[in-house]
């Protein structure tokens, strides 16, 4: 199957062309033209939306499960067409895109399987008890419902699992929201076979088409006008912290607050205790080597930062990464954009004094080698922008002198998405003394492996503290990620014709 895009936007059913285009930028193959959005096209994909949710949002689960079966389904059947224009416009491989439509349909199902089941209302009945002296307490229902209309951004790096149909459409839509996406520029032509997917879905399962809308990327300001939305109740976002931090400041700033999810990166720190640097040292370089070049480190959980005691097991550990990194081969990168960020967060690192330069390639273009970098605790300390995301697969190794050093590398991290130790039973006491404060840093702890490969399940926690996200309380991967788009309502005294059927 070969898809060619018709470069327009999906609003409440309608493809629908723009005053003005912008070009795609493909890593390889032809380039096509995409019309930009503009204000008048959020209006009407939020008005679309807010008349869907009068029926959506009171549909019952069985109908939104068989929904969400139903848009895995039409991905599937257009599977090669996806691959092949997602490869054109990333530059990521085959095997990755596939990889990523089977997480993309699989959170779809996941979803469809897990509103089926019903915990998720998190349902609440207090009997009432008329007789209760001194007062009598009413009957008291108490049931999660859905917002309303969600804005959804497109993420740069997962052109599937974490954009059109991704895993904030996934949960907002099991919620019962309407979802109106904002596409990334990067990769449109994915964007738009994948609406075009959703859009039979709806059709075979006669929905009101406003449920769900694409409007194409292009233009800023169609950003911060969908957020501004007075219709637009929650909005789902991955991308930097920039970009991020300025939506969450549109969005607390309006006549009426909504909530902005935000995931932003981290530098996703490891730290690699005695017993295990010593057992297995050079295994642990390897890994991580592996781990922070994969897809040219354009993942959200990059494990950047690695902190080793000093000594000649550190020595080893050096030069084992160092030589990992050396054999990786150029990789390709999303954007332009982002290879030309990669490039000035390399110079960033470079020029804070102190730190030493392990190894150092040539970024061309589009084109992404490793660096890595070795400081002391005592300068890191020091410089915080050495504790600032590199969005690409840049390393940077930190030589403790003790356990108070890794300590005081521990309370000075900001909030991340992950933290991991590496450690043998004869770690246990010094990590003891790290997890009170990775708890409070990090939304997921490992132990003894490597953050890259995040499992779309009931317990994962994709999130954590500022600026690793901007609601530490909540996961943009898992099933628990519907409740972002959830609102519990309380019914009292109210006659069962009245209550909601789920409550």
């Amino acid at each position: 199957m070969t898809f060619t895009p018709n470069g327009k936007h999906l609003i409440a059913g309608n493809w629908l062309a723009g005053d003005e285009t912008f070009g795609s930028e493909p890593a390889h193959g032809p380039s096509h033209a995409y019309a930009i959005g503009r204000l008048s096209d959020v209006d009407a994909a939020a008005q679309a939306a807010e008349e869907a949710f009068w029926s959506y949002g009171y549909s019952s689960r069985q109908s939104r499960a068989q929904f969400l079966n139903a848009i895995a389904d039409e991905i599937e059947a257009r599977a090669d067409a996806i691959t092949e224009i997602g490869t054109q416009e990333t530059g990521l491989p085959e095997a990755r895109l596939q990889g990523e439509r089977g997480r993309t349909t699989g959170q779809l199902r996941l979803f469809a399987s897990h509103i089926l089941e019903g915990d998720y209302l998190d349902r609440r009945h207090d009997v009432a008890l008329p007789d209760r002296q001194p007062l009598p307490r009413p009957d008291l229902k108490m049931v999660q419902r859905p917002i309303g209309p969600v804005a959804v951004f497109g993420a740069s790096n997962f052109p599937l699992a974490f954009s059109t149909a991704g895993g904030d459409t996934a949960a907002a839509l099991a919620a019962g929201c309407p979802v109106v996406v904002k596409g990334h520029s990067a990769h449109p032509g994915t964007g738009e076979i994948i609406a075009e997917a959703v859009h039979a879905a709806i059709q075979k399962c006669g929905i009101h088409p406003g449920v769900f809308s694409l409007i194409q990327g292009g233009n800023r300001q169609v950003g911060s006008a969908l957020v501004q939305h007075p219709l637009i109740k929650a909005v789902g976002f991955t991308g930097s912290l920039a970009g991020g931090r300025a939506l969450f400041d549109l969005c607390a700033a309006r006549p009426e607050p909504i909530p902005f999810f935000g995931e932003l990166g981290s530098v996703n720190p490891m730290f690699i205790l005695d017993g295990a640097l010593d057992a297995r040292g050079e295994a642990i370089a390897q890994g991580w080597a592996a781990s922070l070049s994969m897809g040219a480190g354009q993942f959200c959980t990059n494990p950047g930062i690695a902190i080793v005691r000093a000594g000649a097991a550190a020595e080893a550990f050096a030069e084992t990464a160092n030589a990992a990194l050396a054999e990786t081969a150029a990789q390709t990168m999303l954007t332009d954009g982002i290879a030309s960020a990669y490039r000035d967060g390399q110079k960033r690192i470079a020029g804070v004094e102190g730190v030493q330069a392990l190894l150092t390639t040539v970024c061309d273009q589009r084109e992404a080698t490793p660096y890595l970098y070795r400081t002391t605790a005592k300068n890191w300390l020091a410089n915080e922008a050495l504790a600032e995301e590199v969005f690409g697969p840049l390393g940077i190794l930190v030589v403790a002198e003790n356990d108070e050093d890794m300590r005081n590398i521990a309370l000075s991290l900001q909030g991340q998405l992950t933290c991991t130790l590496h450690l043998d039973n004869a770690d246990t006491a010094a990590a003891q003394n790290l997890m009170p404060i990775l708890e409070r840093k990090a939304g997921r702890i490992l132990a003894n492996g490597f953050p890259t490969g995040v499992e779309v399940s009931d317990t994962m926690v994709h999130g954590g503290p500022y600026p690793a996200s901007t609601n530490f309380g909540a996961t943009s991967v898992g099933t628990l990620s519907i409740r972002r788009f959830l609102r519990p309502v309380c019914y009292q005294n109210l006659p069962d014709a009245l209550v909601p059927e789920q409550a």
